[in-house]
């Protein structure tokens, strides 16, 4: 097998190696960035309780100076039933004072209202806060435990790269930028096996042609459909 060959086969396979670490790492940290994203959740919703509790003291503040305003021209209308004198006013005032009451009642019952869903989302958040409070302690234990086994991966991670870069240096400039002008778009795929004279890069058949070239081995061979480097596995 060409000797280049030989090392760009190798120089994937570190490659990939390298490539695996970063699910490997995601895996450790996975719990402890869904604390993290429970914790910006939470956080969330509490600015958004307080700004919509905001918004409901505006309503009562509002909704309570029009209960004092309607509670005010009923009082200046009550005053004005004994000047009343005929049947048709009395009836008038009769029914203005009721729209009147039900006005305040409504008010008042509004008021209530709002106050109550005041007062829920108080205790949501209060119930937030203590969440947050133990989200706290749980991405410390979290971190703690992950610091152990992030620098074991750290450490075998380093071994790679170190092998890859002695690898490097021992491959010709004109290969090694070869292989990874094809790298930036082909990934894990760079170097392909080919089975059954099928290309395991994207699992095109290849012509007789190409696989009589790719079985001598003499040079470095590429797949005519996807561009990765071809070999017979050993």
């Amino acid at each position: 097998m060409n000797k280049h060959l030989k090392q760009l086969i190798e120089l994937s396979r570190l490659d990939k190696a390298i490539d695996d670490f970063i699910p490997e790492e995601e895996r450790i940290n996975r719990s402890l960035n869904q604390l993290f994203d429970e914790q910006r959740r939470s956080k969330a919703a509490i600015e958004e309780h307080e700004s919509e509790i905001e918004e409901y003291r505006r309503r009562i503040s509002k909704t309570e100076k029009e209960l004092s305003e309607q509670s005010e021209r009923l009082g200046m209308h009550s005053k004005k039933s004994g000047e009343l004198k005929t049947e048709k006013e009395l009836k008038a005032f009769s029914l203005e004072e009721s729209l009147a009451r039900e006005r305040i009642n409504s008010y008042n019952e509004d008021i209530a209202q709002f106050q109550k869903i005041v007062e829920g989302k108080k205790e949501s958040i209060e119930k937030l806060q203590e969440r947050i409070s133990q989200i706290g302690l749980q991405i410390e234990e979290a971190q703690n435990v992950n610091a152990d086994a992030l620098a074991e991966l750290a450490g075998r991670r380093q071994i790679v790269v170190a092998q890859k870069e002695e690898l490097s240096a021992e491959i010709p400039e004109k290969v090694l930028s070869f292989y990874e002008r094809i790298r930036r778009w082909a990934g894990s795929r760079t170097v392909s096996p080919v089975k059954k004279q099928a290309c395991y890069g994207c699992f095109m058949k290849i012509s007789d042609k190409v696989y009589s070239e790719v079985i001598s081995s003499t040079e470095i061979v590429t797949c005519p459909s996807c561009g990765c480097i071809l070999y017979i596995e050993e």
